[in-house]
């Protein structure tokens, strides 16, 4: 049944506007046609990154014509359907998993749920050891820093910034990749105003399922304990990016109006 019969046949009075997404099918299910595929080369594409959001303006269409201004909710999604890719194990899913959130945070979406917990490829957990996957780091990251209030931001590279759950403060969550990982760039820059903790993500290689923050491997404590996620001080003014990286800067001390006053947060797509 298509999306528009089934609103028309629920008729008004939902609390919300919940869809699924996936942007590709995995290849385990290739016998079910390529058409759909993706692969791990064009993982950092735009075309595979705005897919997310070529998804939200359709299902935002039906919404706003049988529920307007009702809350949009993603309530599954993943790297791929049909338990996704082997690559949405490794950091290089990483880039689409924050990129995503942002995205979709910006356009006023409320609730994004990941499909998996930890269960196949696309799992936040590793199934059999239990340990975390790169993804499951952002996830906590973006839980530590980021709260529910968007700010405008403008920046060459993609870039989200939210208040913090600290009252007046603000975090920005930077990504920086390149199209072909055997040719090193120069790093971006990036200017912040004041003194931040800075919250960098990088790996040895793209395919890894291990992740580093600010130089050190992320893994839980011996006894099975997320560890205490400090930031990095540092100054105000230009932070280099390394290439195949995702920073997050929280500015304890921006006093944002919109931040004290999430009413008057500044929001790209009004309702």
């Amino acid at each position: 049944m298509k999306s528009q019969d089934l609103m028309a046949a629920s008729g008004p009075g939902i609390d919300a506007f919940s869809y699924h997404f996936y942007g590709a099918r995995a290849v385990r299910c290739s016998f079910r046609g390529t058409e759909k595929q993706t692969t791990a080369a064009q993982a950092l594409s735009e075309n595979w990154l705005s897919r997310t959001d070529e998804a939200e303006a359709y299902y935002r269409k039906i919404r706003d014509q049988y529920e307007p201004g009702k809350p949009m909710w993603l309530t599954e999604t993943g790297g791929a359907s049909c338990g996704g890719n082997p690559w949405n194990a490794a950091f290089l899913d990483t880039f689409r998993y924050l990129i995503n959130s942002g995205r979709l945070a910006k356009q006023g979406v409320q609730v994004v749920a990941h499909n998996t917990l930890a269960a196949s490829d696309y799992a936040l957990i590793d199934q059999e050891t239990l340990a975390p996957r790169p993804n499951y780091w952002g996830a906590v990251l973006w839980r530590k820093l980021m709260d529910a209030t968007v700010l405008e931001a403008g920046s060459r590279v993609p870039t989200v910034c939210i208040c913090m759950r600290t009252a007046s403060a603000a975090s920005v969550v930077e990504s920086r990749y390149w199209r072909s990982t055997r040719t090193p760039e120069r790093p971006h820059e990036l200017t912040i105003p004041l003194q931040a903790e800075r919250y960098t993500l990088t790996a040895k290689d793209l395919m890894d399922n291990r992740v580093d923050m600010n130089g050190n491997e992320l893994k839980l404590t011996p006894g099975g304990d997320v560890p205490a996620l400090a930031g990095m001080p540092s100054p105000s003014g230009a932070q280099a990016l390394p290439p195949a990286s995702i920073s997050f800067f929280s500015v304890r001390r921006a006093n944002n109006a919109a931040c004290r006053s999430p009413g008057n947060a500044i929001k790209p797509r009004a309702e």
